[in-house]
């Protein structure tokens, strides 16, 4: 399916039947292929599946501009997707970039958002309040906003460094996919549109409390994301919130310990 915002296009799947849950990807991901682990499961336990490749990925459009890719845009792709489908509330889940943009969904669209999951990401606040083992681990961060440059890393030797940075689970078909769909420049302007350099040394931006009911679940092996940075972000949550560490798990803990995930998922994601 496919809904046009703003006239950029968001490709999206749909499964199941029930109560209405989002699953937001991030850097350097597609939904089908981050969440395919998930999308059956919640399905077969009562839920309606969102799924949609997020602007400058997959099939969904990819603008040229920088500022296309602020997290206000795309939450309005995912405003658009709901109307869409005529979903007044949803779950939302989301890992890396889609976590960022579920919190902010969660802090200034309250009345959209039902249950909040956030993977590997915590609140901007949080993270910004991480401290110096934050900033080091977010060095790539810095290379990303150099344009030209930072593609040109990614790309060298066969994609190597885009392999090694996350140890992604998946990095032969995400360096494909990416060839394939043109995404690397969208995908590297999610960081230049939301974490410029000021950003990442200033102070984070001021959010409302969020007032949904939050899980925030980080991996111990995670090399880019620290534990206080999620387990910190309970303090900008006004309803209950809840922390889950899984031990041994990387950055892309529904793709290595897919079992925890969707136990924990189903535990706080209530159906009816």
């Amino acid at each position: 399916m496919e809904v046009t915002n703003d006239g950029v296009v968001t490709s999206f799947d749909v499964l199941g039947s029930g109560r209405p849950v989002l699953l937001l990807h991030g850097f350097p991901d597609t939904g089908a292929r981050l969440w395919r682990y998930q999308t059956e499961v919640l399905a077969n336990q009562g839920f309606r599946v969102i799924v949609p490749d997020l602007r400058g990925y997959g099939a969904s459009g990819k603008p040229v501009e920088v500022g296309a890719y602020s997290l206000m845009q795309v939450a309005g792709d995912m405003v658009a997707v709901l109307d869409r489908l005529g979903v007044e509330r949803a779950h939302v889940v989301g890992h890396d970039w889609g976590a960022a943009l579920a919190w902010g969904m969660a802090s200034l669209l309250p009345d959209r958002v039902d249950h909040l999951v956030a993977l590997a990401v915590g609140h901007p606040s949080a993270f910004a309040a991480a401290g110096l083992e934050q900033r080091q681990r977010s060095w790539y961060m810095l290379l990303f906003q150099f344009e030209g440059v930072a593609e040109q890393w990614l790309r060298a030797d066969g994609w190597a460094n885009l392999t090694h940075l996350g140890d992604h689970p998946d990095a032969g078909e995400v360096a494909a996919e990416m060839e394939r769909n043109g995404s690397l420049v969208p995908a590297l302007n999610w960081y230049r549109a939301n974490m410029p350099p000021d950003r990442l040394v200033g102070p984070p931006l001021v959010l409302p409390p969020v007032k949904a009911p939050t899980l925030g679940i980080w991996g111990s092996a995670d090399t880019a994301l620290t534990e206080a940075q999620m387990e910190g972000s309970g303090a900008f949550v006004d309803g209950p919130f809840r922390y889950e560490r899984i031990e041994g798990a990387g950055h892309w803990m529904q793709l290595e310990r897919p079992d925890v995930v969707n136990r924990l998922l189903l535990e706080v994601l209530p159906t009816s």
